[in-house]
């Protein structure tokens, strides 16, 4: 079977700890200095990235307060607009109204004034008609 060797345990020991030694200096640590940079590049751009994003969303919630902003005003501006609109429209429904009134006025008036001529011409009319039938009965 296996005999165990003291000498060559030992020299097999030794070249096992010189070669992690080497391999230490030579690929080891030059590999995890890569790998740490690596990773120090990598956690920078996500950083980096995480500011973009956050700055990003600082922007659109400042750019939809501005929409907001502009969306009421232009809102309370159409409102204002309505208003006067409406005020306007019923201003000059007011006035018409009141033109109408004074013009059925007016042609009532002289409708009225009318109607009293032709009533006093009637009457002349009808006292010449009555004093001529007169002046005939008395001369028949």
């Amino acid at each position: 079977m296996l005999e165990f060797q003291g000498l060559w345990f030992v020299v097999l020991l030794v070249n096992f700890l010189v070669l992690v030694f080497i391999l230490n200096l030579i690929l080891f640590r030059p590999f995890l200095k890569v790998m740490n940079e690596r990773r120090a590049v990598v956690n920078d751009a996500l950083e980096s990235a995480r500011k973009m994003a956050d700055k990003r969303e600082g922007e659109l919630a400042a750019m939809r307060r501005e929409l907001e902003l502009a969306r009421s005003k232009a809102k309370e501006l159409f409102e204002g607009l309505r208003a006067e609109g409406l005020e306007n429209q019923r201003l000059a429904l007011a006035k018409a109204h009141e033109e109408a009134m004074k013009r059925t006025e007016k042609i009532k008036q002289e409708l009225e004034a009318e109607a009293a001529k032709a009533r006093q011409a009637l009457r002349a009319e009808a006292e010449k008609f009555s004093d001529g039938i007169l002046e005939k009965l008395v001369r028949a």
